[in-house]
């Protein structure tokens, strides 16, 4: 099948998509091109506008066919006989190095291992993509977005383009996706760092690779400089029986000062499911002195996460709101595994009767059945620490946030 017949009905289909017998004639092309997940998306679509259309769901039928098994490779050659390859290494062992051999003057590759690169990255992801939120985005706002949009303003009030925010929660409610939605906000560079980017066996290394992350979101700001699980790279240096894992602490501590150079335009977000394990000395005014809690999507939130999990899939009859309800406490993760649960069990259904369906109510309610929310072990602690370890008035949100939902 031409491929530029094939692109040409893309456009077309593009251009018209409610044309139904234009996507279905794009969709027969596909999967005689054996191009079957391509085809598989169309027929979806095409399925969404006629559920009961005999020629859509006969195509897809098709789409999901296995593909037919290709032929054996012809069996190696075997190394033809009488060839002393012995014989021809120590012939040519001037000008070919044996293989596998590194020569003298090459570098051993760990002791002179070259600066680590960091992936410095741009994010497309906006805070109108992110559900719900609104006391966060509100947060942000405060101390990011307005600060860099308005720079008379941010002159006149002496505000600085530098500083840092501590996301805490539940996992899976949308730390990372947060962060990136900010640097895509900020038009900035983003950077994300966790533990394994950093930590090395040879002493002093792991601390020159914290260093040159910093320097690096430096050279890029304004640059989202994202500290995935800070808890690990600065836990409470009281707790650490390590004192390499105490001196890297130390020298987070420092970078964030910006003893080594200016963070001038580098906003440093770091996200955590155990803040109570976070060293104090990060929390201090000036490094990340702000803090946020990120807590499960409420109603409105969950029922625009299905909408968006369940955008490219085939579903009919589908009642959100009754899902929403019926997911109090479910995390974003939590969702999304919802929602390709209902789908392996639409599948399987298809792939059983040979009749190819929509994802339907019934599968929600059967995947609900064994899905449970994965936040209730960390709600279970974040209450002991409410009620106990909240002198000083550091989890006051999360105090009002469990009165409210009737966790405490």
């Amino acid at each position: 099948m031409s491929a530029p017949l094939i692109e040409s009905m893309i456009a077309a289909v593009e251009a018209s998509p409610q044309d139904l017998p234009l996507r279905l004639h794009l969709a027969e092309l596909l999967v005689t091109a054996g191009r079957g997940p391509e085809a598989v998306s169309h027929l979806a679509v095409a399925l969404q506008q006629d559920p009961t259309h005999s020629e859509a769901q006969a195509l897809m039928a098709r789409a999901l066919a296995p593909a037919p098994s290709s032929p054996p490779a012809p069996p190696a050659q075997s190394t033809p006989a009488g060839v002393d390859w012995r014989a021809y290494e120590e012939e040519f062992a001037g000008s070919v190095p044996p293989r596998f051999v590194r020569s003298d003057d090459e570098p051993d590759p760990v002791a002179g291992e070259e600066d680590r690169i960091v992936d410095v990255e741009t994010s497309a992801v906006r805070l109108a993509d992110v559900g719900g939120m609104a006391d966060v985005k509100k947060r942000l706002e405060m101390a990011f977005l307005g600060p860099l949009r308005n720079e008379k303003l941010r002159s006149l009030y002496g505000k600085s383009l530098r500083g840092g925010l501590l996301l805490y929660g539940p996992p899976g409610c949308g730390k990372t996706f947060l962060a990136r939605a900010v640097a895509g906000e900020m038009g900035a560079r983003f950077v994300t760092v966790s533990l394994v980017d950093v930590l090395n066996m040879w002493i002093g290394q792991s601390e020159q690779n914290l260093h040159q992350i910093f320097e690096t979101a430096r050279r890029n700001a304004p640059c989202v400089l994202f500290l995935d699980e800070v808890d690990a790279l600065g836990h409470k240096r009281s707790q650490l029986q390590s004192s390499a894992m105490r001196t890297l602490g130390n020298q987070l501590l420092a970078e964030m000062d910006g003893m080594e150079g200016t963070n001038e335009g580098v906003f440093v977000l770091a996200a955590t499911n155990a803040p109570w394990d976070v060293d104090p000395a990060l929390r201090r005014p000036g490094r990340l002195d702000r803090t946020v809690l990120v807590v499960p999507p409420d109603t409105d939130a969950r029922r625009a996460i299905l909408e968006v999990h369940l955008r490219d899939r085939p579903i009919a009859a589908i009642d959100l709101k009754r899902l929403a309800a019926a997911t109090e406490r479910f995390s974003g993760a939590d969702l999304a595994h919802l929602c390709e649960t209902a789908s392996e069990y639409a599948m399987h259904d298809s792939l059983v009767s040979g009749q190819v369906r929509m994802i339907e109510q019934r599968d929600f309610e059967a995947a609900l059945r064994e899905i449970q929310p994965s936040t209730g072990a960390w709600m279970t602690t974040a209450r002991n620490v409410a009620m106990f370890a909240n002198q000083d008035g550091s989890y006051n949100d999360l105090t009002k946030y469990l009165k409210k939902n009737k966790l405490m």
